[in-house]
């Protein structure tokens, strides 16, 4: 979403300084903090902890960011050592990128897989989700003109698009399903049941574990389950999940998975993987019949030039610190705490639509919300100017969801409650003015 005029006026003139100077005002370089003893419901309600881990992120003074899900930014100690990586390869040049870096690459695999579960050799370092789950998806090659491809309305627009092109590349047929809003756990299964069986040609299904637009959070394992029973492959798209959600990928049942690092994990931008099940490596297309790496190294799944190398190799930094501070069941916990926050702020507000149920195991801290009338992506947006305009909160409009646009609001880490409380208290506002 673009800032709104008046904002982007007023904010250039306030941000350039302080974009040295005063956006550091509360930044620390202090130890990374260790969490309390105690349940990770415990610790996400722990405010004095968190406002130390706030002081470890640079962020600006002049808004509220509650727009997160686009990039998780670094903590301190991983952007200092993604500096030092720019440096070092910027001294030793390719001297760097034909010795030592390939060896360095898989060590960071071995990082990841052991971070994530999996093996080392079913996993390929990416640019991002994007690029893994495009390849996943382009390359996967047990169609036949008259099989059937399935995605939800909620899935990431560029992997419908992906999804789109097998059509002409593949021959198959493309269906769409639509999940239930409001959704609860048993909605959910009994849409993509319900789909499974009305198109048994089905052989591919798409699979977002968190999506990008509302927060919802689905059962990937049973849909999985589900899927495996009637011959349907699954593509999990774990992009926004790894790090906000407790799990590993064992845990999904898939065989072909592409995730984020660069999310809640909070490596670089341009870091990410894709993981294909040992067994089903040949179910996935060389790229381009690359000979870089033979035909039954994983790596040759992925063909993407010269890459950030400085951002790859600060990925096990981003670990080290997501491991310091808890690891995932913590953040999941951190994460849910905050947008409950917000979420019962308004609860009694007739015409906030809160796009993600109550049940703990349907979100995490992402959650989509519509005003009531309000169900085209320009009023929307309207909506996020005026959020940014009159009370300094930057949220993001997301359009998408059968019943029509919505808002999408993403704490991060470093958000203190504070931030939320004030968002509440901004959303009662604009709900009143908004009201139809």
């Amino acid at each position: 979403m673009p800032l709104s005029r008046r904002s982007l006026v007023a904010g250039l003139g306030a941000l350039a300084p302080a974009a040295v100077a005063g956006s550091t005002s509360a930044f620390s370089s202090e130890a990374t903090p260790r969490p309390p003893a105690g349940a990770p419901e415990a610790v996400a309600r722990d405010e004095s902890f968190w406002q130390r881990v706030s002081r470890q992120y640079r962020v600006s003074d002049d808004f509220v960011n509650l727009e997160n899900g686009y990039y998780g930014i670094m903590s301190d100690p991983v952007r200092r050592t993604y500096h030092d990586n720019v440096d070092r390869l910027n001294e030793l040049n390719s001297y760097l990128l034909r010795t030592t870096y390939k060896p360095d690459a898989d060590r960071v695999r071995a990082r990841v897989a052991t971070a994530v579960g999996g093996d080392e050799d079913e996993l390929a370092l990416t640019l991002g989700g994007t690029e893994a789950l495009q390849n996943l998806i382009s390359g996967y090659r047990e169609l036949r003109p008259g099989d059937a491809v399935m995605y939800a309305d909620l899935d990431y627009p560029d992997m419908q698009d992906t999804m789109d092109w097998l059509r002409r590349r593949r021959g198959v047929d493309v269906v769409t399903t639509t999940l239930p809003e409001p959704a609860t756990k048993q909605a959910v299964l009994d849409t993509y049941e319900s789909a499974l069986d009305r198109h048994p040609r089905t052989k591919l299904l798409l699979l977002s574990h968190i999506n990008n637009i509302t927060g919802l959070a689905t059962p990937v394992r049973e849909i999985v389950d589900m899927a495996r029973e009637r011959g349907v492959d699954v593509i999990v798209d774990a992009a926004h999940s790894l790090g906000q959600l407790d799990f590993r990928i064992e845990d999904l049942g898939a065989d072909f998975v592409g995730c984020s690092l660069h999310k809640w994990i909070g490596a670089p931008l341009g870091t990410g993987f894709l993981y294909i099940r040992r067994e089903r490596l040949d179910s996935i297309e060389v790229v381009f019949d690359d000979e870089s790496y033979p035909p039954d190294d994983i790596k040759s799944r992925v063909v993407s030039g010269t890459r950030d190398v400085a951002s790859m190799l600060s990925v096990p930094a981003a670990f080290d610190y997501h491991d310091e501070l808890g690891g995932s069941a913590i953040k999941e916990a951190r994460l849910r705490y905050l947008r409950n926050c917000w979420v019962d702020a308004v609860t009694d507000v007739g015409n906030v639509e809160v796009l993600t149920p109550p049940d703990p195991a349907m979100h995490g801290g992402i959650t989509g919300f519509r005003i009531t009338g309000h169900t085209t992506e320009e009023a929307n947006e309207a909506i996020a100017n005026d959020l940014l305009d009159r009370h300094g909160i930057f949220v993001v409009p997301k359009d998408g969801p059968d019943r029509g646009a919505c808002v999408r609001v993403t704490p991060g880490l470093y958000t203190l409650r504070e931030d939320v409380d004030r968002f509440g208290r901004a959303l009662r506002d604009v709900a009143q003015r908004f009201r139809t």
